[in-house]
């Protein structure tokens, strides 16, 4: 690891560690995707409700952490990461957190069930965008450290392996929503049309948790980069 920026220390309390607590929370509302969606393909209304209960509690820690670390960013120029940059970052967290609510709001209110020639696409597909979203989670577990060494050194290499490694598992999540779409229009005739329209947007909600995983990883790189 590359010597310490001694600048680093004249910060002030540092805010990359409530990003970090931000998105460890985030990444466990995403998580509960899983568990949720498990719930439907098994027409188990109770524990699809707890879950989405159990969604909104994270989602709402979520949104304390980041309203509590937007009142004490520093606005003064003694920041080693812009200001903007840090704010992007935590709004793209939230995204994820949001996104999972809207999940599973609308499978509840909705009352949605799932067809069968669908279970394992929509399945397969949430499993690998929470994978992108621990990947993103492991990029931010990285950032204090990238501060204190100037974002520069084996530090700085390794979280843009992480980063290689995230866009990867991102095109996978991008061929699994295709899988998903495709199965759904092939099957469209067998469901109702407002039913077609409405699964079609739970696909795109799902892979775009992947899609704001990737965009953290990417806003990491770009400052690696300068």
């Amino acid at each position: 690891m590359g010597a310490s920026n001694p600048m680093a220390s004249l910060f002030g309390k540092s805010p990359f560690k409530s990003i970090q607590e931000h998105m460890r929370v985030v990444l466990e509302c995403a998580k509960m995707t899983s568990p949720l969606m498990q719930a439907l393909t098994d027409s188990d209304d109770v524990l699809i409700d707890k879950y989405r209960q159990a969604i909104t509690d994270l989602e709402l820690e979520a949104d304390n952490i980041k309203h509590a670390l937007r009142a004490r960013l520093p606005k003064s120029l003694l920041m080693p990461v812009d200001r903007r940059d840090l704010l992007e970052i935590l709004d793209l967290q939230d995204n994820i957190a949001d996104t999972t609510q809207d999940i599973a709001e609308l499978m509840v209110d909705r009352s949605m069930s799932i067809p069968e020639v669908m279970k394992k696409p929509i399945l397969n597909l949430v499993e690998r965008s929470i994978d992108t979203c621990a990947q993103a989670a492991k990029t931010i577990e990285a950032l204090d450290e990238l501060v204190q060494v100037g974002f520069s050194g084996r530090e700085a290499d390794r979280v843009m392996e992480l980063v290689a490694e995230l866009n990867k598992i991102e095109t996978e999540t991008d061929r699994l929503e295709v899988a998903a779409v495709r199965t759904l229009f092939a099957h469209e005739g067998e469901l109702k049309p407002v039913s077609v329209v409405f699964w079609y947007r739970l696909i795109e909600w799902i892979a775009a948790l992947s899609d704001y995983a990737e965009k953290i990883g990417n806003r990491l790189r770009l400052l690696v980069a300068r």
